[in-house]
């Protein structure tokens, strides 16, 4: 029974799945049947996770049928509870968006779910081939959501462009995996540690090769250079609310099974990346800040800033080989930019839901005067990205360039200081362009009702960036997990991948 309860919430996902998917048939059910279905599935999942959040635990769960290659313990848990809520978020703040958005039916939120298995399963999965599966059922999910509307010449060419890169880098996945059965015979994380642990020299070398080609799937996945070429096109065909959440939420699916990989499976031979690292983040840092510079567009502004927080992410994982306590660094940064992300592309879309306008700087001149709520809630989001104190994003980067400098990176940590101040130029324009210029005529918005799910969403998150950044010490009235409640959890959590 206790086996059956922790992976209900992965059951109830793929229970929502089939019945969506059944219900989309029929055309009585509106767009808003589905989003309220949706929502209810997700809370249910989610209150079974966190019920599961209290001991920390390692299981294997009924290892005679699915042969140990899915473990279930507080550090799935972990990242089940940030996918479900982060695709709740993504549902509710998008619902402006998606009612207003004809195109919108019953089968995109099936396949949202899907989305949501595939990366819980990843998260859960304990062995290469079954991790594939899973990232691919979560990848096709994705692709099919950036072309959703295939009206839109700009979503197909995104749909493509992401389909055939991905695919293409997916080969490298399965390269890899074929080396590393090569060596160890097995394609079972745990067994694939314990031939690292007792082999060494030439007797890893396939070892060694496998795992860097896999590794360039990673890099691809998170948008990293030189494999972020494709990010600004996708996020930029992509329908808004798709963009946050493959900027938030896929992401995170993908550091969940990467850093289970790294903490427990590699974690004696990781230094032997650190060349390799240290390039790649000195280059997403710098390549990532030049794209952000130079975009006219919001949306490409802000997806060219995701891979200079993919560059700080980076940072962190580099740390990881000299400074364990990197590991808590990563998991408080991917909370930080969860919320902000989600935030500030969700406030977008739900400002361009009854309209198409507001695309470039331009058009966000004068929102202040429009629309006065919505522009802070946007400048506060803005200034948590660009790690501004007393925000999460705050933060987030202190805990990131503590932990490289105690790990040895010092001169990496002041790069990516330095990257944090640049962005403060491009986050700031935005923010002055809200505040400082008159509106432009043919922008002036007309009937716009703020008295929707999806604003007390955008305020939700606007309040939680603002605790996150101050924590519970100065709001000491409201019962919220304080900053070190969240870094106790993610070390109980890393502590669950040692159980033996």
């Amino acid at each position: 029974m206790n086996q059956l309860i922790l992976i209900m919430p992965i059951l109830i996902i793929l229970s929502a799945s089939v019945i969506l998917m059944l219900l989309s048939v029929y055309d009585k059910y509106s767009t808003k049947n589905f989003i309220v279905i949706s929502s209810i599935f997700l809370i249910i999942a989610l209150g079974f996770s966190i019920f599961s959040f209290e001991d920390m635990y390692s299981i294997k769960v009924y290892s005679d049928i699915f042969n140990n290659v899915l473990i279930f313990d507080s550090f799935s848990n972990f990242f089940t509870i940030l996918l479900i809520l982060g695709t709740l978020l993504t549902i509710l703040i998008g619902e402006h968006y998606f009612l207003h958005r004809k195109y919108f039916k019953g089968e995109f939120f099936t396949i949202l779910m899907f989305a949501l298995f595939g990366m819980i399963l990843l998260a859960n999965s304990n062995e290469l081939l079954t991790a594939f599966i899973a990232l691919e059922i979560a990848s096709f999910s994705v692709y099919v959501m950036v072309g959703y509307n295939s009206d839109d010449n700009k979503r197909v060419e995104a749909i493509f462009k992401y389909l055939v890169l991905g695919s293409f880098i997916g080969a490298f996945y399965l390269l890899g995996t074929v080396l590393i059965y090569g060596a160890t015979q097995t394609t079972n994380l745990s067994e694939i540690s314990t031939y690292i642990a007792t082999h060494s020299g030439a007797e890893l070398n396939l070892v060694y090769i496998g795992i860097t080609l896999i590794l360039f799937t990673f890099l691809f996945k998170i948008a990293a250079f030189p494999f972020q070429s494709w990010v600004l096109d996708v996020y930029r065909g992509a329908p808004m609310i798709i963009t946050a959440y493959m900027a938030s939420v896929f992401k995170i699916a993908i550091f969940s099974f990467f850093l289970r990989v790294f903490l427990q499976d590699i974690a004696s031979i990781i230094d032997f990346w650190d060349t390799i690292m240290y390039v790649l983040v000195i280059l997403t840092l710098v390549f990532g800040t030049w794209l952000a510079v130079t975009q006219k567009i919001v949306k490409r502004m802000l997806a060219a800033s995701s891979i200079v927080h993919t560059g700080y992410l980076l940072l962190a994982f580099l740390a990881l080989g000299q400074n364990g306590e990197a590991a808590y660094a990563t998991m408080f940064y991917l909370i930080a930019y969860l919320v902000t992300a989600i935030g500030a592309f969700g406030l977008i879309s739900h400002i361009i839901s009854e309209t198409s306008v507001r695309v470039t700087y331009d058009d966000f001149k004068g929102l202040s005067k429009e629309r006065p709520f919505l522009a802070a809630m946007m400048t506060i989001f803005l200034l948590s990205l660009a790690g501004i104190p007393s925000t999460i994003g705050f933060i987030g980067k202190f805990y990131v360039f503590t932990e490289a400098i105690n790990a040895g990176f010092a001169a990496l940590a002041v790069l990516a200081i330095f990257a944090t101040i640049v962005s403060v130029y491009y986050y700031f324009r935005l923010i002055a362009t809200m505040y400082f210029y008159p509106a432009n005529a043919s922008c002036e918005s007309v009937g716009f009702n703020d008295k929707r799910v999806s604003t007390y969403v955008i305020a939700f998150l606007a309040i939680v960036t603002i605790l996150g950044g101050i924590g519970s010490a100065i709001v000491f009235f409201i019962p919220i997990p304080s900053i070190d409640t969240i870094i106790e959890i993610s070390q109980m959590t890393v502590r669950s991948l040692f159980i033996k």
